[in-house]
């Protein structure tokens, strides 16, 4: 064995790995991978890496694993890690590896095999668990107390649905159990706020089998979406924006025209037409163009904003498809200004700010990465250094910093990719800020008549803020729990009549909430109070306004903020009028009756 095989072998303090949690993660994986061959002998292991938040190992099996196999699978691990095994390293001939994972009836350990190169692998040894490994590894089995299996799922062998379907099981590893415990607590949160439960909770959205990838917006949701396009196009009319709709349904030649068709095909939906080839269209840029070549521009038109809340469709696989998160059919918050080269700066400071301020409303923190040219790029390296000179200003004059991806932009030009934090620590990528210098202007030939009367290509700078409606929503819904602010919830109060003798007054302070344009609902059922207030909490909704006698007597409403607080008798003039008021603002938070 050699010296640098022993060190990584026997590196007891955590401190002396280069990357400590990946490696504790993936040796858990090689004990789980241990534990299932000693419980299930005849089960072939295949690949079993570390990943963000843990680890998983994929098994061929012939039936899934049960709950109370990982139970038992767990209770193994915990033996094996009580027995503190220790972890060597064995370098052995490629040809004998493969004959001795051959012989021990391993075919997926054969085949990665096959595949390698080098004449010496490297083999780990756990106890009696051996497994075809790079490493680095912990010192050994006892150092691994903190983990948690958590499901178990099919898989493809090498993601290909050609190759046998493999039973994967996912789980968890951290340094210490204070770490586990606080996981576990996230996920289990994470759970709970799952978008595709909520949605269906709330009513805001839901999926059906005949139109897979492609959600049915409930009335709840359509308020959402009204509510966002609604948010949007009012910021972007206030920035000089003009808003366009293109066709879904385009032919193949604007494909062609602009290189999409030779890329992305396989992704678009076709059908024939009077023997010509269409397809729905799965962006909008080329058509974008379209519009922008309708009449001779000259630089002193520029820039030119076009926005279009544009429905697209891609032919993801069904393996990949999740709730609104990966879908075939979404609508992006799109838009595509045409630039001078000098104005790059000015429009990319401005859309960052825009950014802030559209993150900002809903309680979501921005993080950045600008990617810089790729070593295939095209156009000039005085192109290059213009834009990403002026991406790196825009930063700066917003007083923002970000991660460098060094050779991660686009062939066609930088881009600043922006991710952003919800109320669980999750980060989730939404924004895409793309400089294009060549594809768009040079396929679509776009130009305008610079200030020497000569033509130009202009600039295109594709964003989305939202990214998709689809997507955006998802993560409010997770984010909010489903406890949207007021201004976006989709029933913002509801009215209780104690008994059937106050359904009169009722009726009028609900007639009041709706002459304001306050999406209300009146609830009279034949019901107990208590039963209609529990109701109202699980539907989250932001206000609960309950009426008897003595409201009725004095022109108030006894008033529940969304959590269970009584804010007691308020007048139903003022109820309106905060209500109105925290609407209109886009509250983040219920102020409504704050200083009775």
């Amino acid at each position: 064995m050699s010296e640098e095989a022993r060190h990584l072998s026997f590196a007891g303090d955590f401190d002396c790995l280069p990357e400590p949690l990946p490696t504790l993660r993936h040796s858990t994986s090689h004990v789980m991978a241990q534990a299932v061959k000693r419980l299930f002998p005849a089960v072939k292991v295949a690949i079993g890496p570390a990943i963000e938040d843990g680890f998983y190992y994929d098994f061929l099996k012939a039936e899934p694993f049960s709950p109370e196999d990982l139970a038992r699978i767990e209770e193994t691990m915990r033996e094996i890690v009580k027995a503190d095994y220790p972890f060597t390293r064995e370098e052995m001939p490629r040809e004998r590896a493969i004959a001795f994972f051959e012989e021990r009836g391993e075919p997926f350990k054969v085949e990665i095999l096959r595949g390698i190169d080098a004449p010496v692998v490297s083999i780990y040894r756990q106890g009696d668990f051996l497994d075809l490994c790079r490493g680095p590894h912990v010192a050994s089995t006892g150092q691994l107390k903190a983990f948690k299996l958590l499901s178990s799922s099919g898989a493809y062998w090498r993601g290909d649905e050609k190759n046998p379907m493999l039973q994967r099981i996912y789980g968890t590893a951290w340094l210490t159990q204070e770490e586990l415990d606080k996981y576990l607590w996230r996920l289990e949160e994470a759970r709970k706020r799952d978008h595709r439960k909520l949605g269906r909770e709330l009513d805001l959205f839901d999926f059906f089998d005949i139109a897979p990838g492609a959600p049915f917006w409930l009335p709840g949701g359509m308020v959402l979406v009204r509510e966002l396009e609604k948010f949007a196009r009012e910021s972007l009319d206030a920035r000089g924006y003009q808003e366009i709709a293109t066709p879904l349904l385009v032919n193949k030649r604007l494909w062609e025209q602009s290189g999409h068709w030779d890329l992305y095909q396989d992704n678009m939906f076709k059908l024939e037409v009077e023997d010509e080839v269409f397809s729905l269209k799965p962006m909008n840029c080329p058509e974008s163009a379209l519009v922008y070549k309708r009449a001779l521009r000259s630089y002193r038109d520029l820039p030119i904003r076009y926005s279009e809340m544009g429905r697209d469709h891609r032919n993801e696989r069904s393996g990949a498809l999740s709730g609104l998160v990966r879908v075939r059919q979404f609508t992006q918050d799109d838009a595509h200004l045409y630039c001078r080269p000098e104005q790059v700066q000015a429009e990319i400071t401005d859309l960052l700010e825009l950014v802030r301020q559209w993150y900002a409303t809903f309680g979501l923190r921005p993080s950045y990465r600008l990617a810089t040219r790729p070593p295939d790029k095209l156009g000039t390296d005085q192109q290059w250094d213009q834009a990403e000179d002026a991406l790196h200003q825009a930063m700066r004059a917003n007083g923002l910093t970000c991660d460098l991806d060094k050779g991660g932009g686009a062939f066609y030009g930088p881009k600043i990719d922006i991710d952003v934090e919800d109320a669980l620590g999750r980060q989730w990528q939404l924004a895409t800020i793309q400089v294009d210098l060549t594809m768009l202007p040079e396929r679509m030939q776009c130009e305008y008549i610079d200030t020497d009367g000569q033509p130009k290509r202009p600039v295109v700078i594709h964003r989305a803020i939202f990214g998709s409606y689809e997507r955006f929503v998802a993560i409010l819904t997770e984010h909010f729990a489903g406890a949207f602010p007021t201004w976006l919830a989709p029933i913002q109060t509801r009215v209780l009549p104690i008994s059937e003798k106050h359904a009169e007054y009722g009726r009028r302070v609900f007639a009041a909430l709706r002459a304001a344009r306050i999406r209300a609902e009146l609830d009279d059922r034949n019901e107990k109070l208590g039963y209609r207030v529990r109701d109202a909490q699980i539907r989250k909704v932001p206000y609960v306004l309950v009426v008897g006698e003595r409201e009725a007597q004095a022109g108030t409403a006894s008033l529940r903020r969304r959590g269970g607080e009584d804010l007691g008798a308020v007048p139903v003039e003022r109820i309106v009028a905060e209500l109105t008021a925290e609407i209109a603002g886009r509250s983040a938070t219920l102020t409504v009756g704050r200083a009775v």
